[in-house]
């Protein structure tokens, strides 16, 4: 059973992770040692933890570097969670292309490589960075809105990254979103959220505002996200949690939009208090 675990966030996302007081609460009634630490804090011995667990790392996309040898570190010193592996294989969203080949339904996605020209689809599209959260440096854009949008991956492509283009999909705007939740490699529970990028312009905040509610997720839907699990746990091991974010294509088709295996929000507030005692389960090895 672990015993002392360490829950690890920013020092700019304290306070602002809805999962947070649910989840502490839980593992503290279970009889876990808990501490909220500040993963680029000098003063932590990681090694005081049996178990290491990334929430809320929210700026780690603006320090890549740092945080990559952070996670080796602690990785050789405790249990990380997720693993080192799981964490490189999914900052990259190329690996929705590696999804693609295997048969997963994705978004129709256009890789945008520094010094490639862009091509836009029909209709409205999103441009965001290949390594990125929070929705942070994406934007949506009319179709006569390609020359701003061949700026913002200009600015990309000037740090060196790579960017994404990818049609806005109709029913965004009318059903959102549905991000499903794994835990050890099983499906746990569902939500809807709802995400309004802003046109033209790309949102500088840590994370761009959701509006999320309950849902229960259909059978289309599972079989979908869980296809996407299978192949992480393929490629990288099974993951501790795991989130899919499903869209429906203009099809009617659903597809992955995302996979989160870093520090995925696991909507624990829309769920059933069981959601709750199953993320314990899997964070302890006991039976809450």
């Amino acid at each position: 059973m672990i015993e002392r675990l360490a829950w690890v966030t920013a020092r700019d996302a304290r306070g602002r992770d809805d999962d947070e007081p649910l989840a502490l609460a839980a593992l503290r009634r279970n009889g876990v040692t808990v501490d909220v630490l500040d993963w680029d804090d000098p003063r932590v011995d990681w090694s005081r933890f049996e178990r290491v667990v990334l929430r809320s790392t929210w700026d780690y996309t603006d320090r890549l570097p740092e945080f990559l040898t952070w996670l080796d570190h602690v990785d050789r010193v405790s249990d990380l969670v997720n693993t080192p592996a799981a964490v490189r294989w999914n900052i990259d969203k190329r690996y929705l292309a590696e999804l693609d080949t295997a048969g997963v339904p994705v978004t129709p996605t256009t890789f945008v490589h520094p010094g490639a020209t862009a091509t836009f689809p029909a209709g409205e599209f999103v441009v965001k960075p290949a390594v990125g959260a929070g929705s942070r440096d994406a934007a949506a854009y009319w179709p006569d809105q390609t020359g701003t949008a061949v700026e913002h991956i200009g600015r990309l492509h000037a740090t060196g990254q790579t960017a994404l283009v990818q049609p806005l999909l109709k029913s965004v705007a009318t059903e959102g979103e549905w991000p499903l939740i794994f835990f050890d490699g099983r499906f746990s529970h569902a939500a809807v959220k709802r995400v309004e990028l802003p046109r033209a312009r790309t949102i500088d905040e840590m994370f761009a505002p959701e509006i999320n509610t309950a849902h229960t997720a259909a059978a289309a839907q599972i079989e979908t996200a869980q296809a996407a699990v299978d192949l992480v746990c393929d490629r990288v091991g099974t993951p501790t949690y795991a989130r899919v974010d499903l869209v429906r294509d203009d099809t009617g088709r659903f597809c992955v939009l995302e996979v989160e295996l870093i520090e995925p929000s696991l909507f624990l507030p829309y769920a059933d208090p069981t959601a709750t005692d199953r993320l314990v389960e899997t964070l302890t090895g006991t039976t809450p």
